[in-house]
């Protein structure tokens, strides 16, 4: 082989290589999307919408977060969130642990459909707990097959702006919208072995459910206390609710 021929062929592989390239990261929102609406009800059991999703240099944007509600709930979606964005660590997609810097959940819209010890969200995370304890370390592929689950490391999490849509069964289906302070969890999985998506989901979710329960339990007793029209039994029976919930 001649240094002109050898030349040609190193050139006509860096085009390849470029093309290839080109066509993968053309294509890696599409993935991103793919995954989060694939692997997403694996861990919560309940559907995952999401409008789009766009990838840059370490950073990942996601838009119009849709979450289902269980089976037997009549409110369509369990949460809505217009923006999530993700910085990641780019040299660790790769690694056996990808380290997230930081998530931000902007302004999501949750919904609180029943009781104080029993709710879609209370569900929801019974679903993701269930998902840890049976299959934690692994997911199953669109192919049927089963891979070890990425672990992870999130060194900040922070929801901001959220309000809670409530339908609360105990108060004979009262109505309410109420603003859930700002949520803050940090260093999830910092250790060698990381975090699960499962475990994530489970302590973020329980961070949601917990700030909305404590949210519809000062609101409840509110009106335990000034409304003259829910009677002293009813009020009685809230406050065992709110009980028995932290007693859990």
């Amino acid at each position: 082989m001649t240094k002109k021929t050898f030349r040609k062929l190193i050139v006509i592989l860096v085009i390849v290589i470029a093309i290839v390239a080109a066509v993968v990261v053309m294509n890696l929102d599409r993935i991103v999307k793919e995954a989060v609406v694939y692997y997403g009800p694996q861990i919560t059991k309940v559907s995952m919408t999401v409008d789009s999703v766009h990838l840059g240099l370490g950073t990942v944007e996601i838009k119009d977060l849709v979450i289902g509600n269980p089976d037997g709930y009549k409110t369509p979606q369990a949460m809505s969130v217009g923006d999530v964005s993700v910085a990641v660590n780019p040299t660790t997609v790769l690694s056996d642990k990808i380290v997230v810097l930081s998530i931000k959940v902007k302004s999501p819209d949750i919904t609180f459909e029943g009781g104080l010890t029993g709710n879609n969200l209370s569900q929801i995370l019974d679903n993701v707990n269930g998902t840890a304890r049976t299959n934690n370390a692994t997911v199953t592929t669109p192919s049927g097959k089963t891979k070890p689950a990425k672990k992870l490391e999130v060194d900040d999490f922070v929801i901001t702006g959220a309000k809670v849509h409530v339908n609360l069964t105990e108060l004979g289906s009262k109505e309410m919208t109420l603003p859930l302070p700002d949520i803050h969890l940090s260093n999830l999985g910092t250790g060698p072995n990381g975090i699960t998506p499962a475990d994530l989901s489970s302590r973020i979710l329980g961070a949601i459910t917990s700030a909305t329960v404590k949210a519809v339990s000062g609101e409840i007793t509110n009106l335990g206390g000034n409304a003259t029209n829910l009677g002293k039994q009813g009020v009685n029976s809230v406050k065992g609710a709110i009980g028995n919930l932290f007693k859990k």
